[in-house]
């Protein structure tokens, strides 16, 4: 069958991005609710997204994450906790561009105000031994999701005044935060060398699966999103690899995901 489309990709083809969606979150959640006999509720100003799913066991292990009964996601549970006298809600294991904006338009509209993502993430260009953080500023979109929110680009871009937001706010941190570059893949066992050795070319610091997506989704729907890349491994390539420190890096996850939201809530929380 001929192809009407120019020869432009399925990824690229029929993206309106003017237009409206016919599928929205909040009917998703409507129906939801109406199924499951929940009633109406609003989530913590401040969420997280934790793919690697440590933060939300190591609360969870230690009685600090409550289950929010309201949360009518149908693939998902939210908890709730609080750090340093603020209020999160957190969702575990949502791994992935297409998993992680999924529920971040589900958490904006049930009343989120703040996103932070904290993301493991393989080491790119060898700046320091792992584990340490980076401050993700704008992420390559090798991936698919962006493309249904934002037309072609090389790169999905950070709100450039919550990255200066941050700026010492790590001084006293035990563990490097950094600021600079991803790859973001849907594909993280298709890493080849040559991929790899392009990527150090970029000057790419990890690579990670979900920043580009937030980044398009947080910039069309003009909303509050900053990804964290925790730098764990060299994608398995020596022994003893993915060591994340205390709490399988969830200790220190929790301190910066605490002293973030303490200096960005001011800007965007009432």
């Amino acid at each position: 069958m001929a192809r009407n489309d120019g020869g432009v990709p399925p990824i690229l083809a029929q993206k309106h991005y003017a237009q409206p969606s016919a599928f929205t979150p909040e009917n998703l959640l409507r129906e939801a609710r109406r199924q499951k006999r929940i009633t109406a509720s609003r989530v913590p100003n401040v969420c997280v997204l934790d793919p690697d799913g440590d933060i939300v066991r190591s609360l969870l292990a230690r009685g600090e994450a409550r289950l929010e009964p309201g949360w009518a996601c149908y693939h998902t549970q939210l908890y709730s906790f609080s750090r340093d006298g603020i209020d999160f809600g957190i969702v575990g294991c949502a791994v992935g561009a297409p998993y992680a904006v999924l529920v971040a338009e589900e958490m904006f509209v049930s009343g989120c105000k703040l996103l932070i993502s904290v993301t493991s993430s393989g080491q790119i260009v060898p700046i320091r031994k792992p584990p340490y953080f980076i401050i993700i500023e704008r992420a390559l979109r090798d991936e698919g999701t962006s493309y249904h929110y934002m037309a072609p680009s090389d790169y999905s871009h950070a709100d450039p005044g919550l990255v200066a937001a941050l700026d010492g706010a790590f001084a006293e941190f035990s563990v490097p935060v950094l600021t600079g570059a991803t790859w973001t893949t849907d594909a993280p066992f298709r890493e080849t060398q040559p991929a790899i050795d392009a990527m150090v070319e970029r000057n790419l610091m990890a690579v990670e699966m979900e920043a580009a997506a937030l980044y398009a989704f947080a910039q069309v729907r003009q909303k509050p999103v900053l990804c964290f890349a925790h730098v764990t491994n060299q994608m398995g390539r020596v022994d003893g690899d993915f060591e994340k420190g205390e709490g399988d890096g969830s200790h220190d996850a929790l301190q910066l995901i605490a002293i973030s939201a303490d200096r960005l809530r001011s800007r965007f929380l009432p």
